[in-house]
C-alpha cells in the first residue's frame, strides 16, 4: 500500500496488485465505474463474497466509499458489519490465482476462499 493509503483506516483495503488489477478491469469497460464489495446467503460455508463494478451513480446514503487514488470500492453498511477488516489481494498466478479475500471476521472459510462463516 501507499503511505497515504496505509495511514488511513480503511474497512476495506486493497492491495496494490488488487488495486492494479481493478483498475484494469474498470478500464477495458470504458466507464467510470465503482466496485462493489459485499455479501450475501450461500456458499460451502453459509456466506459468500459478492463483486461487481457499478456505476458510479447507484451509490446511496447507505453505502461506505473508500477510496483509492480515484477509484472507488462500495460496501453497504448490512454487508459491512461482515466484512469490516478485509483486504482484497490479486494473484496472476496460474494455480490460485484471482482475486483472495482475508477476513478477519470469517471463523471459517471453504476451500476456494470465496465464502465463509461467523
Amino acid at each position: 500500500m501507499t503511505q497515504t493509503q496505509a495511514s488511513q483506516q480503511r474497512g476495506i483495503q486493497l492491495t496494490p496488485a488488487a488495486l492494479e488489477q481493478v483498475k484494469f478491469l474498470r478500464d477495458k469497460q470504458d466507464k467510470d465505474l465503482c466496485l462493489r464489495v459485499g455479501v450475501r446467503q450461500g456458499g460451502c460455508s453459509g456466506m459468500s463474497y459478492m463483486m461487481d463494478f457499478e456505476d458510479n451513480s447507484k451509490i446511496t446514503p447507505q453505502d461506505e466509499v473508500f477510496e483509492y487514488d480515484g477509484f472507488n470500492i462500495v460496501c453497504d453498511r448490512k454487508s459491512l458489519l461482515y466484512l469490516y477488516g478485509l483486504v482484497l489481494d490479486y494473484s496472476n498466478a496460474m494455480i490460485g490465482g484471482g482475486f483472495q479475500f482475508t477476513n478477519p471476521n470469517a471463523n471459517q472459510t471453504c476451500g476456494c476462499g470465496k465464502s465463509f462463516g461467523v
